[in-house]
């Protein structure tokens, strides 16, 4: 369904319930290195229950690693897709970067299946040469009150894959209504 990408995780128990809900959702899950746990923290296995099977996991040391595995909606010519960049794999993918610094409200874009959604570390978000990467159409936000700060990692994503899924009709769940 989606790509969801988790950059340099750094609490357990977030990574746990996004595990939880790319099982029941469909997503695949990315967690770029280096991580802040171990895949067996206890906190991670709790809060993942026993989901963890039911998740198509996959860890890697850079953004690049991961977003060069993601399908390429254009594939290059053989043997021409060598040494590229983290600008050119953004602007080749349809990924999205979830940010409080976002010009572009989150509601506003059509995502479709396939799409992958960036998100930073708990406790400083996105690094600048990450997000200077991304257009300012794919740098989105939630919408929040004035003086927020931030919401939860796990809960932001939770909002963000629910929103694109329904606007993709639900497709696969039990019950599309």
């Amino acid at each position: 369904m989606f790509n969801v990408i988790l950059y340099q995780p750094e609490i357990p128990p977030n990574t746990g319930n996004i595990i939880r809900l790319c099982a029941n959702t469909g997503c695949r899950l990315h967690l770029i290195g280096p991580l802040g746990f171990t895949l067996e923290d206890k906190q991670l296995v709790r809060a993942g229950l026993d989901y963890h099977e039911f998740a198509a996991l996959r860890v890697y040391n850079s953004l690049v690693e991961c977003l060069d595995s993601l399908p390429h909606p254009n594939p290059p010519p053989e043997g021409e897709g060598a040494n590229v960049s983290l600008r050119e794999l953004v602007a080749t993918r349809r990924v999205f970067a979830l940010t409080t610094k976002g010009s572009q409200p989150f509601h506003t874009n059509r995502y479709q299946a396939g799409d992958a959604f960036l998100f930073g570390p708990e406790s400083r978000g996105l690094p600048a040469d990450v997000l200077d990467r991304f257009d300012a159409k794919h740098r989105v936000r939630l919408p929040m009150l004035p003086h927020s700060r931030s919401l939860n990692l796990s809960n932001t994503v939770a909002v963000t894959v629910f929103e694109a899924w329904r606007q993709c009709g639900f497709i696969g769940s039990r019950s599309g209504d």
